[in-house]
């Protein structure tokens, strides 16, 4: 009869992850993995199998976290702009600079692997697809609710706001000031998600910053 774990799954995975996320793939060693799991290699292995195996397992769990987060955003947003203008915001996080600095766990691990490994590469792929898929609806809602102008294509400004959206993250991740990496989040998101004419004459003359 196997023995029973001896530990939680999930606080294990959310230690890995976290190792994975902070010091990428190549730079976290089978001993880092023994220490924020506090597990031997023998239990290790044998509960998630060797350290490609435990990496694609949470950056499989990441992403699926991320579809669901980005999906949800948009479903409870009372307006469907408001929650595409606040994706593309994302990198931005904190006042503090933490979130930027980190970045995304399937950005950084994309950068790093995807040349080299098939997976990786395909994972996120499946995954960029999706949430385009995903800000797509949310754009054709705007749409809808005439916060949006009904001439742009809807999955072309998804990419665009999926392409903003990521090198957003790359530049935070390059150490820019977070003033800065907010002030270029606004703009993109006010160059790739047009107010409709009379929208804009509703709102009042734009205020100005700086």
């Amino acid at each position: 009869m196997a023995r029973p774990r001896q530990f939680d799954e999930e606080t294990v995975l959310r230690a890995v992850c976290d190792q994975f996320w902070d010091a990428g793939y190549a730079a976290t060693s089978l001993q880092d993995l023994m220490r924020v799991t506090r597990l031997g290699k023998g239990s290790l292995y044998a509960a998630f199998g060797d350290k490609h195996a435990l990496f694609l397992r949470v950056l499989h769990r990441y992403v699926a976290s991320l579809d669901h987060a980005v999906r949800g955003s948009i479903d409870s947003a009372p307006r469907a702009v408001d929650a595409l203008h606040s994706f593309v915001m994302m990198p931005v996080g904190d006042p503090a600079g933490r979130v930027a600095r980190r970045g995304c766990l399937l950005a950084n691990s994309t950068t790093e692997l995807a040349s080299t490994d098939p997976t990786v590469a395909a994972e996120a792929r499946r995954t960029y697809e999706g949430i385009t898929v995903v800000l797509a609806e949310g754009v054709r809602r705007a749409q809808v609710e005439g916060d949006l102008t009904a001439s742009v294509d809807p999955v072309s400004v998804a990419r665009a706001l999926l392409a903003a959206q990521q090198g957003l993250t790359f530049m935070g991740r390059t150490g820019m000031d977070v003033e800065t990496l907010a002030a270029t989040a606004h703009s993109l998101a006010a160059q790739i998600l047009p107010t409709p004419a009379d929208r804009r004459e509703d709102m009042g003359p734009t205020p100005q910053t700086g």
